[in-house]
């Protein structure tokens, strides 16, 4: 893979009107943003001075956010150039946003990242010397220790366990946002055409040559967007949009009950006829067991449901987000 030299400008053809396609994109989304953009503006400026890079935009994706961000990147944008606002109909969601943002990047290179500051934009330069040194088209970021609390720490680890024992494709625990892709991964990465996202499992099923390095991430300022139901929640979207063993496994699960159960009247026959036992199932036995059959049939078919959902949304055809507005 040719990675670009950050002393030269790049030539070929760019998309949304560049005479000349950026050496470098940095993507982020915004949502209850205000307070962190100024630092990392200024921390990005940083970060692609000290890598030379001259031609650059700074994508940020307006995800709803109900304060005064878009405002703020607005007057930015009139002072400076190199900024790219994506203002969004609404709210869709962190993983819809970053897909957008990507979708609109037109960098050789695409780094996208959280604008929260728990990771600094100035990983960046850590990550372009090592694609540099490497050759490689993804260099993305790890935890090697989860930050925060026992619950946090515990919870992380329960996710990654649950996940990698359900995916075809192994992704490394605690896994970040923040990574640097060449713009062939990237366009791989939105001919996918998912409109289920789980972005952490579709970076590595896309494959390519990926090098993991650690980072340390710090703990965000003010509360965070991801409540405890919104973390179940994602949990179950990435599942189920990125594996269908659940399925596999209900199959199993049912054909086990169906074999238990079997056996079983199978057994109390066998006693009635050679031993002439009486045999007596008493009330509370029979409910619950038919308390047990509905709970295990009702599971099931919630499963199936959460699957069948995940099909309609994909064959219907609507688009992930809606875009109210593109300044350039």
């Amino acid at each position: 893979m040719r990675v670009p030299d950050m002393d030269t400008r790049i030539a070929g053809s760019a998309q949304g009107g560049y005479a000349v396609r950026p050496q470098m994109s940095i993507v982020t989304t915004v949502y209850k943003s205000r307070r962190f953009l100024d630092e990392y503006i200024k921390l990005c400026d940083q970060a692609l001075a000290e890598i030379r890079c001259t031609e650059y935009e700074l994508v940020f994706v307006n995800d709803g956010s109900p304060d005064d961000s878009l405002d703020y990147l607005l007057s930015e944008k009139a002072s400076r150039s190199g900024v790219v606002i994506v203002d969004l109909s609404r709210n869709f969601g962190h993983h819809q946003a970053a897909h957008t943002g990507l979708s609109v990047s037109t960098g050789e290179l695409v780094f996208i990242i959280d604008c929260d500051l728990e990771v600094s934009p100035m990983v960046l330069v850590t990550f372009y010397r090592r694609m540099m040194a490497e050759s490689c088209d993804v260099v993305y970021g790890f935890q090697e220790k989860r930050k925060g609390g026992p619950f946090e720490q515990s919870s992380g680890a329960v996710f990654w366990k649950l996940f990698n024992l359900v995916s075809d494709v192994p992704v490394p625990a605690n896994i970040l946002t923040e990574r640097l892709m060449s713009r062939r991964y990237v366009e791989g990465l939105l001919d996918l055409g998912d409109k289920n996202l789980f972005l952490a499992g579709m970076m590595h099923w896309a494959g390519f040559k990926q090098i993991g390095l650690p980072v340390q991430k710090k703990q965000r300022e003010g509360a965070s967007t991801y409540g405890f139901f919104r973390k179940i929640s994602l949990m179950v979207d990435a599942i189920t949009s990125f594996s269908s063993r659940p399925l596999v496994w209900l199959f199993h699960f049912g054909v086990t009950i169906t074999a238990a159960s079997f056996l079983y009247g199978l057994y109390l026959v066998v006693r009635k006829l050679l031993y002439q036992e009486q045999i007596e199932l008493g009330f509370t036995t029979i409910a619950g067991l038919i308390a047990l059959s509905l709970g295990a049939v009702t599971t099931c078919l919630g499963v199936i449901g959460i699957y069948l959902a995940k099909v309609y949304n994909q064959v219907r055809g609507r688009p992930i987000v809606l875009i109210r507005d593109i300044y350039r």
